[in-house]
């Protein structure tokens, strides 16, 4: 039996019956960054950028990826969500932005799809807010912080 569970016995994708699975409570909290030129930063963390509110707009993105997660990501189960927040805190000493997003749902199977998309979707907005400023940001270490529910439990990325 192969370990990759969105293949069957024949090899073939499939998505995964989580049918007979109980419904519990499920949190998955991601992050990442985008680094970028100070005088970018600078520029949203003033809220003078040409283009408006770049961290709101930003959240919105995200949060609207989270609930369209599986549309894009093929044999994702497609999920109600709970609830779901969106930090964007600057950090001028790294000269970035980061993004950490919470995920959850009562349902059959986990949200860390759904928070990684958000995180992705985000960092994305904040890179085609600025680009006509900084080509050369970078978007990095985007991640799985924790996970909690269902049967493999509770899961902590040691650092």
């Amino acid at each position: 039996m192969s370990l990759l569970t969105h293949f069957n016995r024949s090899g073939d994708a499939h998505m995964v019956d989580v049918g007979d699975k109980p419904i519990t409570q499920r949190t998955a909290v991601t992050d990442g960054y985008i680094e970028m030129q100070a005088t970018t930063l600078q520029l949203i963390m003033e809220g003078s950028h040409k283009k408006g509110d770049v961290l709101g707009i930003a959240r919105i993105a995200g949060i609207m990826a989270s609930k369209k997660t599986a549309e894009l990501i093929p044999l994702c189960h497609p999920l109600p969500l709970t609830h779901v927040e969106i930090e964007l805190v600057a950090e001028p000493e790294q000269n970035r932005v980061r993004c950490q997003t919470t995920v959850k749902t009562n349902g059959q199977t986990g949200v860390e799809m759904e928070a990684l998309t958000a995180t992705q979707i985000a960092l994305l907005t904040i890179y085609d807010m600025c680009k006509a400023v900084d080509r050369g940001m970078v978007i990095q270490s985007v991640q799985l912080l924790e996970k909690d529910g269902g049967k493999s439990g509770h899961w902590q990325r040691q650092n």
